[in-house]
């Protein structure tokens, strides 16, 4: 068993960009200090993408501006870019690290970026040249890669010929993404295993949805399959607005959990993390599915 891992806080961005009432740009960026206070360094804080089509990531570059103030040169602000006039705006915003997604599925892919898989390969490969030249780290996401709400089952073929092409940047990392939470822990070990085949070299990431509450399951899977990087969201808020019924990431605080009695050190405070998916369900108003943050952590004060 790997002895650390780390945690890709993805809150700010994945967690907010379903919420029907637009969060204050402020409370993003207490909820981004709180991460950072909590010992998480790389996270998702915004998507630079089309504000008509994403309301709640309109206020990106304030977000940045704020955050920037605060000087964490040791913290990697990663904004999700879609295409070249995103990533244009996310380096001119200050992010030290870009992330784009590919569907492995066509039909997710165009419903989702208005673009075919082909498309936005070609627009990823251009990006990712152009954020090396900018010293920009960039990252890939192959999403839907366990399954797609239009087309149903994604072959490992296919996910494998998607990963083949995005890996031609050379890529700090590429993630494999269950965006809709359809995946099995089986799945996980096969996919991962015939990446690790093809490309031995590459740096992988998993991220996982709890939709069918099978997240934490596959997190396990992967960290065995040799991942050791993860996605998570404090509290599990999330979904995709293009995906139906795709609710919410696996909580950073209880995957931290799972790791920390199994020895793994992910370098979070578990209990700042509790505190901070409380705090994020006082001010969006409403219950949030992280389960620690309903038991708390263990041990603490026992029951006589």
């Amino acid at each position: 068993m790997i002895r650390a891992i780390e945690i890709v806080e993805v809150g700010p961005r994945d967690g907010l960009q379903n919420e029907s009432v637009v969060v204050p740009t402020a409370v993003k960026v207490e909820f981004i200090e709180r991460a950072i206070a909590a010992g998480l360094r790389r996270i998702e804080v915004t998507s630079f993408v089309n504000p008509k089509r994403v309301p709640q990531m309109a206020d990106a570059e304030q977000v940045l501006k704020a955050l920037l103030l605060n000087q964490h040169p040791d913290v990697h602000y990663v904004g999700l870019v879609l295409n070249q006039k995103g990533f244009e705006r996310a380096a001119a915003a200050g992010c030290n690290e870009v992330g784009m997604a590919v569907v492995a599925s066509n039909t997710f892919n165009t419903r989702n970026q208005g673009a075919t898989t082909e498309e936005s390969i070609a627009a990823w490969l251009q990006l990712a040249r152009a954020a090396k030249a900018a010293g920009i780290r960039p990252q890939i996401t192959v999403s839907a890669a366990f399954g797609c709400p239009f087309e149903g089952e994604v072959p490992v073929a296919r996910v494998l010929e998607v990963v083949r092409r995005v890996a031609e940047a050379e890529p700090f990392e590429i993630a494999l993404a269950d965006t809709i939470g359809v995946g099995v822990p089986s799945q996980v070990t096969e996919l991962l295993g015939r990446i690790r085949e093809a490309l031995p070299h590459m740096a992988l990431r998993c991220h996982f949805h709890n939709t069918r509450n099978t997240g934490l399951a596959n997190a396990y899977a992967a960290v065995e399959a040799g991942v050791t990087t993860l996605d998570a969201s404090i509290g599990g808020v999330g979904g995709c607005p293009f995906a139906p019924a795709a609710t919410g990431n696996i909580p950073t605080e209880d995957l931290a959990y799972m790791l920390s009695r199994m020895g793994v050190d992910t370098g979070v405070d578990v209990d700042a993390l509790i505190a901070t998916g409380r705090w994020l369900q006082d001010r969006l108003g409403r219950p949030i599915p992280g389960m620690l943050i309903k038991a708390g952590n263990f041990p603490q004060g026992l029951v006589a």
